[in-house]
């Protein structure tokens, strides 16, 4: 009989042993935590229209106003970049775009550096007011004139006019109507020259 149980202990403890070996503890589930906050997208209106930057350009700038000498540049849109239309400036020059990440997400845009991919209809915006300055630079009037260096005023020399200029003028030339030409009498003193020279050859032969 204790054989018999040390038996049934021995079979109980390969049973067990056997399960051990083929059991496969099941793995618990961790299911990530979801954001309960709704995150942006960037759409455009039904009644609005999308922009995209021209391929041509890289970077465009984009400004709080419809002007680049006015207002400062708040961003930049990328090459190809799509972007909802808001409105259009009273010129037709800009366009208001919706650019998020700034106060009030509105930038504009200058009109023929983007193309209209949907048509629709923008209203016409007005121009917000310009920024004003924080301060205006003033130069000390002190400090100024330490970094000028003094000049002495001179008087300019006296201008002594040039002397009068004297034009020359040309006496009027004689009258040689009636005298023997020059060359008239070089011919006829030739001649007699060659005459005489012909008389002196032959006299002394």
């Amino acid at each position: 009989m204790f054989a018999g149980k040390q038996r049934g202990l021995f079979l109980l403890l390969i049973g067990l042993g056997v399960w051990s070996a083929f059991y496969i503890p099941s793995q618990d589930v961790v299911v990530a935590q979801q954001p309960t906050g709704s995150i942006p997208t960037v759409t455009g209106t039904p009644t609005g229209m999308i922009v995209r930057v021209n391929f041509d350009l890289n970077v465009v700038n984009v400004y709080s106003g419809p002007s680049s000498y006015l207002y400062p540049s708040v961003g930049v849109l990328l090459k190809g970049q799509e972007v909802p239309a808001i409105g259009v400036s009273e010129d037709n020059n800009w366009i208001q775009v919706y650019y998020p990440g700034i106060p009030g997400s509105i930038a504009w845009v200058y009109s023929p550096y983007v193309t209209i991919i949907k048509t629709g209809r923008l209203p016409r915006v007005q121009a917000p007011s310009t920024p004003t300055p924080l301060s205006t630079p003033t130069i000390n009037p002190s400090l100024a004139a330490a970094f000028i260096d003094p000049s002495t005023p001179t008087r300019l020399p006296t201008f002594t006019p040039p002397p009068e200029l004297i034009i020359p003028t040309f006496l009027p030339e004689a009258d040689t109507s009636n005298r023997i030409p020059v060359g008239l009498l070089i011919v006829v003193l030739g001649f007699i020259g060659a005459f005489g020279a012909l008389i002196s050859f032959l006299r002394g032969n």
